[in-house]
């Protein structure tokens, strides 16, 4: 099951980088491809907010 629509998913990008998102169903996030920042995806609204991003695990 998707967190949010394939459709939405397309247009989004990451607001720190500009790069590609991809589904993270375990974490409940947007994974950014290029930064790794992950926006958590809550009650299924995409928090778009860089300060409440999780910086990639190291």
């Amino acid at each position: 099951m998707s967190l949010i629509s394939p459709e939405l998913l397309a247009i989004m990008q990451c607001p720190a980088c500009h790069g590609d998102l991809v589904e993270d169903e375990e974490r409940k996030a947007l994974v950014c491809g290029s930064c790794g920042l992950a926006y958590p995806v809550r009650d299924g609204i995409p928090v778009m907010l860089v300060d409440e991003a999780v910086p990639p695990e190291s």
